[in-house]
């Protein structure tokens, strides 16, 4: 074992004990880039006790679903539709089936739109435009529909990077534990913006500190608080790294800790990172490489929230665009978006090490995996 791993791996195998016993039977979506084969949503059974996948196969047929997000209460799923005319759609889920029925389709306010989010109260869905750089937020009906918009963002600003940052580009959606923060970073101006949420209205609104800015030409991508609500952590698709923010919850206001690399030293040619997960006992950190197609792995000091250096794994494949942990923390499932497959790997719950099984689902341009 690692040194310092088997006190990790003490606390880790403790975790269990305490909790309520997880289910081991889920339902697992893929969102995709359509027209190269793939016709929308995909969908497999998931059994986490074996990690036995079974298809299902075309639930949902919808352009472009790059990024998909779940109802609190499971029974409703949100798409982004990824095009020039950028549009949102709702789904009803039967959790016995696995199909989806349309319910809903808005225009989500801008160009491109990436990622989407619905509060802790199901009450709100708000939908990141990545190409005109900007944020909507939209009321969630009661029958699961997508309501009127209500806030209507445009970030204004660019970085250093004139090939990718020569304007704005919201790229996800994060709420704060309390729900009453929304977290969006933009990559084209290399900061975290922080908005007021209020969870009746739908409204966002300008927050004092109103962002977090990074090193410039980092580009962040994708966001995640750890379990403890005291740290967070922003992917940086341009510089591939991953920047540790200390987190003040009454001020919402984030503080740049540390920044470490997703790639090795000696690491020559071209990357970009793409999705970051924390593993739900709260010692490792993945993030996702493009270009070296890698998962790099990560421990995290629970006490100070900074993060060493762990294991660097193949994904498998090629452009491992996004990535998901089951809920009991036993497997992770990669999304390799140019080989056409998403590859499961069994997670080390001493070390965090992944190492992949025979479980290999076809599916055309995979962009997003979500369990349910």
């Amino acid at each position: 074992m690692k040194p310092f791993r088997w006190v990790f791996a003490l606390l880790a195998a403790l975790l269990p004990l305490a909790a309520a016993p997880v289910p081991t039977n889920y339902l697992v979506y893929a969102g995709t880039y359509t027209g190269k084969g793939s016709d929308g949503i995909y969908a497999w059974r998931f059994d986490a006790a074996s990690g036995r996948l079974t298809r299902i196969g075309l639930v949902a047929a919808t352009a472009n679903p790059s990024f998909l997000a779940l109802h609190p209460s499971g029974k409703f799923l949100y798409a982004v539709n990824e095009t020039n005319k950028g549009t949102v759609t709702s789904f009803s889920v039967d959790a016995a089936t696995a199909k989806l029925t349309r319910l809903n389709q808005v225009p989500s306010g801008g160009a491109d739109p990436c990622h989407l989010a619905v509060d802790a109260s199901g009450h709100v869905l708000i939908v990141a435009n990545y190409t005109s750089g900007s944020v909507a937020s939209f009321l969630v009906n009661a029958d699961g529909s997508i309501g009127r918009t209500v806030s209507f963002l445009i970030h204004n600003g660019s970085s250093v990077n004139s090939a990718r940052q020569e304007h704005a580009h919201a790229h996800d959606v994060v709420f704060s534990r309390d729900n009453r923060l929304a977290i969006v970073c933009d990559l084209g101006m290399d900061k975290i913006m922080i908005y007021g949420l209020d969870a009746k209205t739908g409204a966002l609104s300008g927050h004092d500190p109103p962002y977090a800015v990074l090193e410039p030409g980092s580009g962040p991508r994708h966001f995640v608080f750890d379990a403890a609500g005291k740290h967070g952590y922003g992917i940086n698709e341009l510089s591939s790294t991953i920047t540790v923010l200390d987190w003040d919850a009454a001020r919402g206001a984030l503080e740049e800790a540390q920044t470490i690399s997703t790639l090795p030293a000696d690491f020559h040619g071209q990357n970009t990172a793409a999705e970051i997960a924390i593993h739900p006992s709260g010692w490792f950190l993945y993030g996702s490489n493009r270009g070296d197609n890698s998962l790099a792995e990560f421990v995290v000091d629970r006490a100070t929230g900074r993060l060493a250096a762990g294991g660097r794994f193949s994904s498998e494949g090629r452009t491992p665009r996004h990535f998901a942990i089951d809920p009991t923390g036993r497997w992770l499932l990669a999304a390799n978006q140019d080989s056409n497959e998403i590859v499961e790997f069994l997670i080390d719950q001493e070390t965090g090490d992944l190492t992949p099984t025979s479980q290999r689902l076809s599916v055309s341009q995979p962009v997003c995996v979500l369990f349910k």
